[in-house]
């Protein structure tokens, strides 16, 4: 039986580097993020200061609400760009290639060092070796009701690379769906969206009120940054319908004042009930659901506006204008742009190593998060750059291109 034949390779898109300005803001400040989580009073991360504070995660949430959605949004708007010129199979093939391979190696050579720490901190009479741990922590068994997170055991887990588990999952439905679904009509049903969105001012609120709903009766997830992790998958879709029509981009830049407003606002609004509710992300109390309601409603706001602000263009410098010539900041943005899956993969295992030394000490939180802060950075980078980027294996590694 014939089979839907691939699509051309299709133009390269235009570089949006506003976009790659967010994912490397994000993932740096991922880096300030789990830093403060060290001292946060009410998160189990893996190393605890002996001196903690309630306000860091009342700081740290507006990140939250709007960070790694907006992460798996432009994630959304490259996949449809990658499908374009690559075709289903080409696509799955490079998504598992610059996800798998970097998911498999962390998770089997870099995770188990934050597992580790997290005993030697929480009991000063546990001597076990790092080589004998590896045993337990390699010690798994399959939960298929977990999907996509199959993989469990006790000490197992894929940590901070919940992102890259779910990306490459979202990817892979993507792929056949893109290969066999109806295009032309799939493009007829755009059109008419992307034209009443640009007459109708408002529609692109209307997602809100789906990611409402997931928060509020789903509920939310600790271990994935709060949110559920299915509400990752509509940012993704969110982003790959987006992509597909220029008048999207357009509401998103003509909306994205009144959508900061109004996502700060709902956020604003769903602070009281975190505050005073037992559990939250979990209990189904009118004042929790109406929080999370609230903050899954902020979320799709926020995730409309920041990359809306950032797209308007300086008065006077026309959309069609050819970029100047590459800049220092033009050069710096590039090397961190090829660096974002790297620093991601590397920045919490340096966390999670540098507080284990750093809560020692007897200083000021401030003082500690500083230099915590600041030497994380800077190994971080040094990794990237000393090990990671310089040889063909560790950029395939760390899923870089040759």
């Amino acid at each position: 039986m014939a089979t839907r034949a691939e699509p051309a390779q299709a133009p390269l898109p235009e570089r949006r580097p506003e976009l790659d300005a967010i994912r490397t803001l994000v993932v740096i400040g991922l880096v300030f993020f789990h830093s403060a989580l060290v001292f946060a009073t009410d998160d189990d991360y893996y190393v605890k200061n002996a001196e903690t504070t309630g306000t860091i995660m009342i700081i740290a949430g507006f990140g939250v609400v709007w960070a790694m959605p907006l992460l798996f949004l432009i994630s959304g708007l490259g996949a449809w760009h990658s499908l374009r010129r690559r075709g289903a199979g080409g696509f799955a093939g490079e998504r598992l290639l610059r996800l798998g391979v970097p998911l498999l190696f962390a998770t089997l050579a870099l995770n188990p060092l934050p597992q580790w720490l997290r005993l030697r901190a929480a009991d000063a009479g546990y001597h076990e070796s790092y080589l004998g741990f590896l045993p337990r922590f390699y010690d798994v068994r399959l939960e298929p009701r977990e999907f996509p997170f199959l993989v469990r055991g006790e000490h197992f887990e894929t940590g901070h690379l919940w992102f890259v588990v779910l990306l490459l999952a979202f990817s892979l439905m993507l792929a056949p769906f893109h290969r066999w679904v109806p295009h032309e009509r799939l493009r007829r049903v755009g059109d008419r969206v992307a034209e009443a969105a640009l007459r109708r001012r408002g529609l692109v609120f209307l997602p809100a009120l789906a990611f409402a709903a997931i928060c509020a009766l789903a509920r939310m997830e600790e271990d994935y940054a709060g949110w559920h992790r299915w509400s990752y998958l509509l940012f993704f879709v969110a982003g790959f319908a987006l992509a597909a029509d220029d008048r999207f981009r357009a509401m998103m830049r003509r909306e994205a004042g009144t959508a900061a407003w109004l996502g700060a606002l709902l956020f604003a609004a769903a602070g009281p009930g975190f505050a005073l509710a037992d559990e939250p992300f979990t209990e189904m109390t009118p004042l929790a659901t109406v929080s999370r309601a609230l903050f899954g409603a902020a979320g799709w706001c926020l995730v409309v506006a920041i990359p809306g602000l950032l797209d308007r263009r300086r008065p006077g410098r026309p959309r069609t204008a050819p970029d100047p010539a590459p800049t220092t900041r033009g050069r710096l943005y590039g090397y961190l742009a090829a660096a974002v899956l790297p620093l991601y993969v590397l920045h919490q295992p340096v966390v999670v190593a540098v507080a284990y030394f750093v809560t020692g000490w007897s200083a000021p939180i401030p003082v500690e998060y500083a230099v915590l802060v600041v030497i994380s950075l800077a190994l971080t980078l040094g990794l990237y750059e000393l090990l990671v980027r310089r040889t063909r294996v560790t950029r395939f590694l760390f899923g870089m291109r040759p």
